[in-house]
């Protein structure tokens, strides 16, 4: 067994194992993408969610339109739209995909002092779209975030998680509750 760069490393059962359930490492361990060539072509659904807190304050000039760059949730929505048909080209081994729906909700809890995102995304294809939904909601958490620091740079980002997903071999899944 060698552990040297440009050498291969035997890999032991435990390991084999492992690397045959995780599909983007082929059976040396080494990243690759997934070919999808031979799936079906299915709707694939996906939902994700997230949130962040904020300062009472921020919160209000939020939901007031007090905000001199704008709209912060209309320009945080269309940031997630942007982002979600751009996930191929952030995450190294994500196919493109032509999305046929996105859809980007946000509630806000004053409460709390907390806005949450759900982002909906839908394609008709041969492999699913829950990276595109988990980068949708991360990229509108970080919009709120980059229009508002200046006046809160506390705000936390928080629960970003798949909440369910439809479609393809391996059918629905929702998440358990939190």
């Amino acid at each position: 067994m060698c552990n040297s760069i440009g050498h291969n490393v035997e890999l032991d059962k435990q390991t084999e194992v492992l690397m045959s359930e995780l599909t983007h490492f082929d059976q040396h361990g080494n990243a690759h993408m997934v070919d999808v060539g031979d799936k079906k072509i299915t709707h694939r659904i996906a939902v994700a969610g997230g949130a962040i807190s904020m300062e009472p304050e921020t919160l209000q000039m939020i939901v007031q339109g007090g905000h001199r760059k704008g709209d912060v949730l209309g320009i945080a929505r269309v940031a997630a739209i942007m982002a979600s048909k751009r996930t191929s080209d952030l995450i190294p081994l994500c196919h493109p995909i032509g999305l046929t729906h996105v859809e980007v909700d946000f509630s806000v809890d004053e409460a709390a002092s907390v806005i949450s995102c759900r982002i909906r995304t839908e394609t008709r294809s041969q492999t699913g779209v829950e990276m595109e939904a988990l980068t949708a909601v991360q990229v509108a958490l970080l919009t709120i975030y980059d229009m508002c620091k200046a006046v809160d740079r506390g705000m936390c980002m928080y629960d970003i998680r798949l909440l369910q997903k439809s479609g393809g071999k391996s059918g629905d899944w929702v998440a358990p509750p939190l």
